[in-house]
């Protein structure tokens, strides 16, 4: 064979062999769970652009450290907590994967284009991680210093001290069958002009829904995806749902029932230092999200622990909106006399209401109660948010016992160590005080609750932790 025709041949055999090479590594399948090629494929580039990952990796990882911003967040189950480690390990696997689809491409058309494609990939996927910097204490040295507790019920003040442990916040325990407030502790904190509700005004706008016929508690929205009922909603608080619901409702008809409900004035009769938490006139602008975003946790809205009792105690009794009152002496407990604000049309609807709030508790949002407390159904709801640095923590609730409902209110306010699910599970530890006292199976005896009955939060917590 001449010399130029096998030169020929040679050059033709190298140039098929080298398509078929970067043909099948093109076609190298990649790990849907790392992100990586699959280890029984790895050709020599996708090891020589590894290399060049991992080194863009690590430099990627370390600046990830340094980034914080602020943005508000939600006790919501489509809205997870993001930590410092959760985002470093997001920001990891995003370079891992960015240069697994691109590995092949990568020696092709050169490291420092990859790179550069890469560097911008990231940065475009890291403008959604962001970090909260919270400044409010969380924790106190004492509780109920300065509180007006001679009218007051001892033993579930005692147990709802007990329960608060060291956690900065309060406690408000109501008689739902007439309004009495049986114990308050931290009463500037109660009386105080209020917070974010969270999610807790789900409850106001799943009612709002319900009494207009818009739904049912089998009614499935739809959701971009997915539908979802009333129950799963409250159970696990999803916000995508409220918003919708709150986007057909439109702006008036959720403030209208969200006044008839309480929100907006003083909840108590002549109470001593109650501020009012206030309800906007005006819609959020679309910017900020609109009335869905007011239905989903409440954004632009004030609630105080009293106007949320109030509402749940309603719920609880069948419809009955009391004014509260809080005796301050025997003298007012001796006569006590309630006083109606105005009666809810509501009954027909609790039940649909309640399925959501029990499922909270039972598999949901709320389900830290039931580490603690198992004797009695209670039915509730969560909320977690923050706002300029302070976190909020919510739960109110309300029980089916023998002494008849007991309705609840844990609002905590600190940094990382408040959210809804921990105000459930003070909630369920007060439960828990309660019940080894003899409260639920005395009707009638409010005598004070021993040292040795009761179980502070700290302790509950290391039981949590064994």
């Amino acid at each position: 064979m001449p010399k130029k025709t096998l030169v020929s041949s040679s050059l033709l055999i190298a140039f098929v062999f080298t398509c078929l090479a970067l043909n099948l590594s093109a076609n190298v399948p990649a790990n849907s769970q790392s992100g990586s090629a699959h280890p029984a494929t790895k050709s020599k580039s996708h090891v020589v652009a590894t290399h060049h990952h991992r080194r863009h990796r690590a430099g990627v990882a370390a600046s990830a450290k340094t980034t914080a911003k602020t943005t508000s967040t939600t006790t919501s189950t489509t809205t997870p907590k993001t930590t410092a480690t959760a985002a470093s390990k997001t920001t990891v696997k995003t370079a891992t994967a960015s240069g697994a689809q691109t590995g092949g491409k990568s020696m092709a058309h050169g490291s420092v284009a990859h790179d550069a494609h890469s560097t911008q990939s990231l940065m475009h996927k890291r403008r959604h991680v962001y970090y909260e910097r919270f400044t409010a204490p969380s924790f106190v040295d004492a509780q109920g210093v300065g509180d007006v507790t001679a009218g007051e019920d001892p033993m579930v003040r005692a147990a709802a001290i007990a329960a608060l442990g060291n956690i900065h916040g309060t406690a408000v325990v109501i008689d739902s069958s007439n309004g009495r407030i049986l114990a308050m502790v931290n009463q500037p904190i109660a009386l105080a002009p209020g917070a974010e509700p969270c999610s807790t005004i789900k409850l106001t706008v799943g009612m709002a829904a319900l009494s207009e016929g818009l739904i049912t508690r089998d009614t499935q929205v739809n959701l971009g995806g997915f539908r979802m009922n009333l129950t799963e909603a409250l159970a696990h608080s999803n916000n995508l749902y409220f918003e919708e619901v709150g986007r057909e409702l439109g702006f008036d008809r959720v403030r209208h029932y969200a006044r008839q409900f309480g929100l907006g004035e003083l909840a108590g009769y002549h109470i001593a230092g109650e501020q009012l938490g206030t309800y906007p006139d005006h819609e959020l602008p679309s910017a900020e999200g609109g009335v869905g975003r007011m239905c989903s946790f409440g954004q632009g809205v004030s609630l105080t622990p009293l106007q949320l009792g109030a509402y749940v105690a309603a719920i609880a009794n069948g419809g009955t909106l009391y004014y509260l009152q809080h005796p301050t002496t025997p003298e007012e407990v001796a006569g006590f006399q309630p006083r109606i604000k105005r009666t809810l049309e509501i009954a027909r609807y609790i039940p649909d209401m309640q399925d959501g709030m029990a499922g909270a508790v039972e598999y949901g949002t709320a389900r830290s109660l039931r580490v603690n407390f198992h004797e009695l159904p209670v039915f509730g709801k969560t909320g977690t948010c923050s706002d300029k640095g302070t976190r909020f923590g919510w739960f109110a609730s309300y029980s089916d016992s023998p002494r008849g409902s007991l309705v609840t209110v844990f609002f905590l306010e600190g940094g990382r160590p408040v959210f809804g699910p921990r105000a459930a599970e003070l909630t369920g530890l007060f439960y828990r005080n309660l019940w080894d006292s003899k409260y639920f199976s005395e009707p009638g005896t409010t005598g004070p609750v021993q040292a040795g009955n009761v179980t502070p939060a700290s302790v509950a917590t290391q039981r949590t932790a064994q």
